[in-house]
Protein backbone atom coordinates (compact mmCIF):
# COMPACT_ATOMS: atom_id res chain seq x y z
CA UNK A 1 0.00 0.00 0.00
CA UNK A 2 1.28 3.49 -0.89
CA UNK A 3 2.91 5.14 2.13
CA UNK A 4 1.32 8.54 1.46
CA UNK A 5 -2.12 6.96 1.21
CA UNK A 6 -1.64 5.04 4.44
CA UNK A 7 -0.37 8.15 6.21
CA UNK A 8 -3.44 10.08 5.05
CA UNK A 9 -5.72 7.27 6.21
CA UNK A 10 -4.23 7.14 9.72
CA UNK A 11 -4.17 10.94 10.03
CA UNK A 12 -7.76 11.09 8.80
CA UNK A 13 -8.89 8.56 11.39
CA UNK A 14 -7.17 10.59 14.12
CA UNK A 15 -8.87 13.85 13.10
CA UNK A 16 -12.11 12.01 12.42
CA UNK A 17 -12.13 10.62 15.94
CA UNK A 18 -12.36 14.21 17.24
CA UNK A 19 -15.30 14.81 14.92
CA UNK A 20 -16.78 11.51 16.09
CA UNK A 21 -16.80 12.52 19.77
CA UNK A 22 -18.42 15.84 18.88
CA UNK A 23 -20.97 14.05 16.69
CA UNK A 24 -21.78 11.69 19.53
CA UNK A 25 -22.35 14.70 21.77
CA UNK A 26 -24.91 16.02 19.31
CA UNK A 27 -26.50 12.59 19.15
CA UNK A 28 -26.89 12.37 22.94
CA UNK A 29 -29.07 15.46 23.19
CA UNK A 30 -31.01 14.69 20.01
CA UNK A 31 -31.74 11.13 21.11
CA UNK A 32 -33.22 12.41 24.36
CA UNK A 33 -34.67 15.87 23.80
CA UNK A 34 -34.89 16.29 20.00
CA UNK A 35 -32.83 19.46 20.44
CA UNK A 36 -29.21 20.29 19.67
CA UNK A 37 -26.57 22.46 21.28
CA UNK A 38 -25.43 24.67 18.41
CA UNK A 39 -22.73 26.13 20.66
CA UNK A 40 -21.19 22.68 21.09
CA UNK A 41 -17.95 23.66 19.37
CA UNK A 42 -17.30 26.40 21.94
CA UNK A 43 -17.70 23.79 24.68
CA UNK A 44 -14.96 21.75 22.99
CA UNK A 45 -12.62 24.74 23.03
CA UNK A 46 -13.52 25.59 26.63
CA UNK A 47 -12.82 21.99 27.69
CA UNK A 48 -9.38 22.19 26.09
CA UNK A 49 -8.51 25.40 27.94
CA UNK A 50 -9.89 24.28 31.30
CA UNK A 51 -7.82 21.10 31.07
CA UNK A 52 -4.79 23.11 30.00
CA UNK A 53 -5.26 25.50 32.93
CA UNK A 54 -5.34 22.64 35.43
CA UNK A 55 -2.08 21.31 33.97
CA UNK A 56 -0.50 24.76 34.25
CA UNK A 57 -1.58 25.10 37.87
CA UNK A 58 -0.13 21.70 38.79
CA UNK A 59 3.20 22.87 37.35
CA UNK A 60 3.09 26.15 39.29
CA UNK A 61 2.45 28.29 36.20
CA UNK A 62 -0.28 30.95 35.76
CA UNK A 63 -3.36 29.88 33.81
CA UNK A 64 -2.78 32.72 31.36
CA UNK A 65 0.62 31.33 30.39
CA UNK A 66 1.04 30.77 26.64
CA UNK A 67 3.62 28.01 26.96
CA UNK A 68 4.55 25.05 29.12
CA UNK A 69 8.23 25.63 28.36
CA UNK A 70 10.26 22.53 29.13
CA UNK A 71 7.90 21.36 31.89
CA UNK A 72 5.83 18.21 31.36
CA UNK A 73 2.82 17.29 33.55
CA UNK A 74 2.84 13.82 35.04
CA UNK A 75 0.10 11.27 34.36
CA UNK A 76 -1.75 12.00 37.62
CA UNK A 77 -1.99 15.68 36.64
CA UNK A 78 -3.32 14.66 33.23
CA UNK A 79 -6.05 12.54 34.83
CA UNK A 80 -6.95 15.37 37.20
CA UNK A 81 -7.13 17.85 34.33
CA UNK A 82 -9.32 15.50 32.29
CA UNK A 83 -11.77 14.92 35.15
CA UNK A 84 -12.02 18.63 35.96
CA UNK A 85 -12.48 19.56 32.29
CA UNK A 86 -15.27 17.02 31.83
CA UNK A 87 -16.85 17.96 35.17
CA UNK A 88 -16.84 21.69 34.39
CA UNK A 89 -18.27 21.09 30.94
CA UNK A 90 -20.93 18.80 32.39
CA UNK A 91 -21.92 21.55 34.84
CA UNK A 92 -22.07 24.09 32.00
CA UNK A 93 -24.23 21.64 30.06
CA UNK A 94 -26.60 21.47 33.01
CA UNK A 95 -26.62 25.29 33.15
CA UNK A 96 -27.24 25.52 29.41
CA UNK A 97 -30.29 23.29 29.68
CA UNK A 98 -31.71 25.13 32.70
CA UNK A 99 -31.21 28.62 31.27
CA UNK A 100 -31.18 28.16 27.51
CA UNK A 101 -33.28 25.14 26.58
CA UNK A 102 -35.85 24.26 29.23
CA UNK A 103 -37.69 27.62 29.07
CA UNK A 104 -38.45 26.93 25.39
CA UNK A 105 -39.27 23.20 25.43
CA UNK A 106 -42.82 22.40 24.45
CA UNK A 107 -43.30 25.84 22.90
CA UNK A 108 -43.66 26.62 19.18
CA UNK A 109 -40.68 27.97 17.31
CA UNK A 110 -36.98 27.29 17.65
CA UNK A 111 -35.89 29.87 20.19
CA UNK A 112 -33.58 27.26 21.73
CA UNK A 113 -31.43 27.43 18.58
CA UNK A 114 -30.51 31.07 19.16
CA UNK A 115 -30.27 30.44 22.89
CA UNK A 116 -27.64 27.71 22.48
CA UNK A 117 -25.75 29.76 19.89
CA UNK A 118 -25.75 32.74 22.25
CA UNK A 119 -24.52 30.60 25.12
CA UNK A 120 -21.61 29.48 22.97
CA UNK A 121 -20.73 33.07 22.05
CA UNK A 122 -20.79 34.08 25.72
CA UNK A 123 -18.57 31.13 26.60
CA UNK A 124 -16.05 32.06 23.91
CA UNK A 125 -16.03 35.72 24.99
CA UNK A 126 -15.34 34.77 28.61
CA UNK A 127 -12.53 32.50 27.42
CA UNK A 128 -10.95 35.29 25.38
CA UNK A 129 -11.06 37.57 28.42
CA UNK A 130 -9.28 34.95 30.55
CA UNK A 131 -6.82 33.30 28.17
CA UNK A 132 -6.63 35.59 25.15
CA UNK A 133 -6.70 34.60 21.47
CA UNK A 134 -3.24 33.00 21.20
CA UNK A 135 -3.17 29.22 20.66
CA UNK A 136 -1.18 27.12 23.13
CA UNK A 137 0.79 23.93 22.50
CA UNK A 138 -0.33 21.39 25.13
CA UNK A 139 1.92 18.42 26.00
CA UNK A 140 0.49 15.00 25.32
CA UNK A 141 0.06 12.55 28.23
CA UNK A 142 1.71 9.88 26.07
CA UNK A 143 4.59 12.03 24.84
CA UNK A 144 5.29 13.31 21.35
CA UNK A 145 7.59 10.56 20.08
CA UNK A 146 6.51 9.28 16.68
CA UNK A 147 5.38 5.65 16.51
CA UNK A 148 6.04 3.81 13.25
CA UNK A 149 3.15 1.69 11.96
CA UNK A 150 3.48 -0.05 8.58
CA UNK A 151 6.12 2.45 7.55
CA UNK A 152 4.20 5.62 8.47
CA UNK A 153 4.56 7.88 11.49
CA UNK A 154 1.73 8.42 13.96
CA UNK A 155 1.65 10.21 17.30
CA UNK A 156 0.48 8.25 20.36
CA UNK A 157 -2.10 10.96 21.08
CA UNK A 158 -3.75 10.26 17.73
CA UNK A 159 -4.02 6.56 18.55
CA UNK A 160 -5.40 7.42 21.99
CA UNK A 161 -8.09 9.65 20.54
CA UNK A 162 -9.21 6.99 18.07
CA UNK A 163 -9.37 4.33 20.79
CA UNK A 164 -11.30 6.62 23.16
CA UNK A 165 -13.86 7.61 20.53
CA UNK A 166 -14.58 3.98 19.66
CA UNK A 167 -14.76 3.00 23.35
CA UNK A 168 -17.19 5.85 24.14
CA UNK A 169 -19.31 4.85 21.15
CA UNK A 170 -19.54 1.23 22.31
CA UNK A 171 -20.42 2.25 25.87
CA UNK A 172 -23.11 4.70 24.81
CA UNK A 173 -24.51 2.30 22.22
CA UNK A 174 -24.77 -0.40 24.89
CA UNK A 175 -26.48 1.98 27.32
CA UNK A 176 -29.02 3.21 24.77
CA UNK A 177 -29.89 -0.20 23.38
CA UNK A 178 -29.90 -2.50 26.40
CA UNK A 179 -30.28 -0.61 29.69
CA UNK A 180 -33.25 0.95 31.46
CA UNK A 181 -31.52 4.32 31.26
CA UNK A 182 -31.35 4.00 27.49
CA UNK A 183 -34.99 3.00 27.26
CA UNK A 184 -35.91 6.01 29.40
CA UNK A 185 -33.92 8.28 27.06
CA UNK A 186 -35.71 6.93 24.00
CA UNK A 187 -39.10 7.16 25.70
CA UNK A 188 -38.52 10.80 26.64
CA UNK A 189 -37.42 11.63 23.09
CA UNK A 190 -40.46 9.90 21.57
CA UNK A 191 -43.19 11.22 23.88
CA UNK A 192 -42.23 13.14 27.05
CA UNK A 193 -45.78 13.32 28.40
CA UNK A 194 -46.32 9.59 28.15
CA UNK A 195 -42.88 8.89 29.62
CA UNK A 196 -43.76 11.09 32.60
CA UNK A 197 -47.01 9.17 33.16
CA UNK A 198 -44.96 5.95 33.21
CA UNK A 199 -42.90 7.24 36.15
CA UNK A 200 -39.85 8.52 34.24
CA UNK A 201 -38.33 11.74 35.56
CA UNK A 202 -38.33 13.56 32.23
CA UNK A 203 -36.49 16.66 33.45
CA UNK A 204 -33.72 14.58 35.01
CA UNK A 205 -33.22 12.60 31.81
CA UNK A 206 -33.11 15.75 29.69
CA UNK A 207 -30.70 17.64 31.92
CA UNK A 208 -28.48 14.56 32.21
CA UNK A 209 -28.28 14.30 28.43
CA UNK A 210 -27.00 17.87 28.16
CA UNK A 211 -24.52 17.30 30.97
CA UNK A 212 -23.21 14.12 29.30
CA UNK A 213 -23.10 15.79 25.88
CA UNK A 214 -21.07 18.74 27.15
CA UNK A 215 -18.89 16.39 29.18
CA UNK A 216 -18.05 14.64 25.92
CA UNK A 217 -17.20 18.07 24.48
CA UNK A 218 -14.74 18.55 27.33
CA UNK A 219 -13.26 15.12 26.64
CA UNK A 220 -12.83 15.79 22.93
CA UNK A 221 -11.30 19.23 23.57
CA UNK A 222 -8.83 17.84 26.10
CA UNK A 223 -7.75 15.04 23.76
CA UNK A 224 -7.61 17.27 20.69
CA UNK A 225 -5.50 20.05 22.26
CA UNK A 226 -2.15 18.15 22.09
CA UNK A 227 -2.83 17.35 18.42
CA UNK A 228 -4.13 20.65 17.04
CA UNK A 229 -3.12 23.10 19.82
CA UNK A 230 -5.59 24.67 22.22
CA UNK A 231 -7.36 27.60 20.58
CA UNK A 232 -10.62 29.32 21.46
CA UNK A 233 -11.36 29.47 17.73
CA UNK A 234 -11.01 25.73 17.22
CA UNK A 235 -14.63 25.13 18.21
CA UNK A 236 -16.26 26.49 15.05
CA UNK A 237 -14.52 24.10 12.68
CA UNK A 238 -14.64 21.06 14.97
CA UNK A 239 -18.26 21.70 15.94
CA UNK A 240 -19.39 22.12 12.33
CA UNK A 241 -17.53 19.02 11.16
CA UNK A 242 -18.83 17.03 14.13
CA UNK A 243 -22.40 18.08 13.37
CA UNK A 244 -21.87 17.17 9.71
CA UNK A 245 -20.55 13.76 10.76
CA UNK A 246 -23.63 13.21 12.91
CA UNK A 247 -25.91 14.13 10.00
CA UNK A 248 -24.05 11.81 7.63
CA UNK A 249 -24.02 8.86 10.03
CA UNK A 250 -27.42 9.41 11.63
CA UNK A 251 -28.16 11.56 14.67
CA UNK A 252 -30.22 8.87 16.39
CA UNK A 253 -27.59 6.15 16.03
CA UNK A 254 -24.44 6.31 18.23
CA UNK A 255 -22.55 4.02 15.86
CA UNK A 256 -23.61 6.15 12.93
CA UNK A 257 -22.41 9.37 14.62
CA UNK A 258 -18.94 7.92 15.20
CA UNK A 259 -18.69 6.34 11.75
CA UNK A 260 -19.85 9.59 10.14
CA UNK A 261 -17.19 11.57 12.00
CA UNK A 262 -14.46 9.11 11.06
CA UNK A 263 -15.64 9.13 7.44
CA UNK A 264 -15.40 12.91 7.21
CA UNK A 265 -11.94 12.91 8.77
CA UNK A 266 -10.65 10.33 6.29
CA UNK A 267 -12.26 12.16 3.35
CA UNK A 268 -10.58 15.43 4.42
CA UNK A 269 -7.21 13.77 4.69
CA UNK A 270 -7.54 12.03 1.33
CA UNK A 271 -8.56 15.22 -0.45
CA UNK A 272 -5.46 16.88 1.03
CA UNK A 273 -3.35 14.44 -0.96
CA UNK A 274 -4.87 15.81 -4.14
CA UNK A 275 -5.71 19.46 -3.51
CA UNK A 276 -6.26 20.97 -0.07
CA UNK A 277 -8.36 23.81 -1.50
CA UNK A 278 -11.12 21.33 -2.38
CA UNK A 279 -11.25 19.78 1.09
CA UNK A 280 -14.24 21.75 2.41
CA UNK A 281 -16.06 21.44 -0.91
CA UNK A 282 -15.73 17.66 -0.86
CA UNK A 283 -16.82 17.34 2.78
CA UNK A 284 -20.00 19.35 2.47
CA UNK A 285 -20.79 17.94 -0.96
CA UNK A 286 -20.79 14.51 0.73
CA UNK A 287 -23.11 15.82 3.46
CA UNK A 288 -25.56 17.22 0.91
CA UNK A 289 -25.45 14.05 -1.20
CA UNK A 290 -26.08 11.74 1.75
CA UNK A 291 -28.96 13.83 3.09
CA UNK A 292 -30.51 14.04 -0.37
CA UNK A 293 -30.53 10.25 -0.65
CA UNK A 294 -31.01 9.30 3.02
CA UNK A 295 -32.41 12.22 5.06
CA UNK A 296 -31.90 10.29 8.32
CA UNK A 297 -28.23 9.59 7.57
CA UNK A 298 -26.47 6.43 6.46
CA UNK A 299 -27.24 4.54 9.68
CA UNK A 300 -30.11 6.59 11.08
CA UNK A 301 -33.61 5.22 11.30
CA UNK A 302 -37.06 6.69 10.94
CA UNK A 303 -39.28 6.78 13.97
CA UNK A 304 -42.65 5.37 13.04
CA UNK A 305 -45.51 6.86 15.01
CA UNK A 306 -48.55 4.63 15.46
CA UNK A 307 -51.96 6.22 15.72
Amino acid sequence: MDTAFLQALISGLAVGSAYALVALGFGVTFTTTKTLNFGHGEFVAAGAFIGMSVLLVTLGLPISSNSFGTLTPDISSQWLALLIAMGCMGFLGWLLFILGVRPFTGKPGMAWVMSTLGFGVVLQSIGLAIWGPKPVVVPSPLGDDIVRLWGVGVRPQEILMLVVSIAVMLIFDFVVRTTMVGKAMRAVAHQPQTASLMGINVQAVMVSSFAVSCGLAGLSGFLLAPIAQASLYMGLSVGLKGFSGAMVGGLNNPRGCVIGGLLLGVLESMINLWNAQWREVAVFALVILVLAVRPNGLFGYRVVEKV
